[in-house]
Order: structure tokens, then sequence, then C-alpha cells
């Protein structure tokens, strides 16, 4: 059967807010004030590097001090994926599909750390055939090398599922169907994003893959 591949962040795992309770834990040892979840969803996507770059230029952090506020905002990401909530309904669509026979694999800009942190609490550590991590390459999404890697080890392409442009993007480099959720963490409009379908609810994706799969 042809395989499916999932972003994490914002199509899986509803981890925007923790997210930002770990940005605004930074801010906070700074003496600095919060920022909103809104404003955080900007920084999310490309990894914990473009993350912080984006964080140190809306504050007053001191960019001088990079390296030791990557570190310390990583302590506080990790701890804050141990308790990610799922989106409703995911739980289910992955048990259907894996009953199916359905080839499951992983693609995320996430952080290795962070990553295990949030298999580990869900009790996925064997959920998925294939992982690939943020620092797991040379390269990240939207590069598509991450994701062909992810489809090689699981023996063949097949669709990607994810929420946001840089998954769009990542899908179309890769020539393979993108399936686009909409109640991640999308800051544009649903239009503005390539896709060759789309859905807010997750009993609607079996279905919506055996359409794909044609």
């Amino acid at each position: 059967m042809t395989p499916v591949v999932f972003d994490l962040d914002g199509t899986l795992i509803d981890s925007l807010g923790g997210i930002a309770r770990a940005a605004n834990a930074l801010l906070a040892e700074q003496g600095l004030a919060a920022v909103p979840e809104r404003q955080v969803a900007g920084y999310v996507g490309h990894g914990e590097h473009i993350f912080i770059d984006r964080l140190i230029a809306d504050t007053a952090l001191d960019a001088g001090d990079r390296a030791a506020l990557l570190a310390r905002f990583m302590t506080h990401y990790k701890a804050a994926s141990r308790n990610t909530p799922l989106f409703p309904g995911v739980a289910e669509a992955l048990a259907r599909l894996k009953a199916r026979g359905v080839a499951l694999g992983l693609c995320t800009n996430k952080p290795g750390g962070p990553l295990a942190a949030v298999l580990d609490g869900l009790g996925w550590q064997s959920m998925f055939g294939a992982v690939v991590a943020g620092d797991t390459l040379a390269r990240r999404k939207p590069d598509p090398a991450p994701l062909l890697h992810v489809f090689d080890r699981l023996g063949g392409r097949g669709v990607y599922v994810g929420d946001s442009p840089i998954d769009g993007a990542t899908a179309q480099a890769a020539g393979v169907p993108f399936v686009l959720f909409t109640q991640g963490i999308r800051t544009v409009p649903v239009q503005d994003i390539a896709h060759d379908a789309a859905f807010d609810d997750f009993a609607d994706l079996p279905g919506i893959l055996d359409r794909l799969a044609g």
C-alpha cells in the first residue's frame, strides 16, 4: 500500500502552546515580557536556529548571547514537549491506517531531543517505520531530502501530510502529493498553500488517502 508520511508539529500534535511557553520561559529568565502565541506561530517550522533568530529579532534578547539563549530555549522546549496533546482523531486515524497495513513515516524539522520527548510521552516509539528529525540530516525541509529519505526507508514514495507552506513546498519539491491539515500552525490562507487535498477532521483522512491512491 502507498506509504504515508506525516509532519509532526501542527499536524499530529497541538504543540504551539508548549512552544510558546518555552519561548516565554526564556524571555522571563531575561526579565523580558512574554510574546503572544500567535506571534510565536510565525517563528515555527524551519527549526530551532531560525526560531531563536526570529525571537531575538522581535524582542530585546541579546544577539551576542545567541548560543546560550538557544541552549536555554532547547531545555525549556524539551520539557514542554513531554506533555504535548494530539489533535482530535489522530490516534484513531493512525490506528486505522496501521490496521490496513499502511507504512507510516514521520518527517519533521523538530530537533531530535524534543522529538524523542514527544514520542516517549505518547508511547509512539514504534508507531512509525521511519523517522527523520530536523537534525537527522544536513538539510531540512523545505529541502526535499528529509522527506525522500523517509520514503526510501519505507520502501517507496507516497503521500505527505502536513499543515504549513513549508510542508507543501517540501512535498512539491519531492514530487509527491500533499494533503493539508487546516487546523494546524498555519499563518497563511489555505488557498496560498499548494495541496492536492485538505481536511480539518482526521476522521476524513483515510478516505482522502484512498481517493489519492485511486
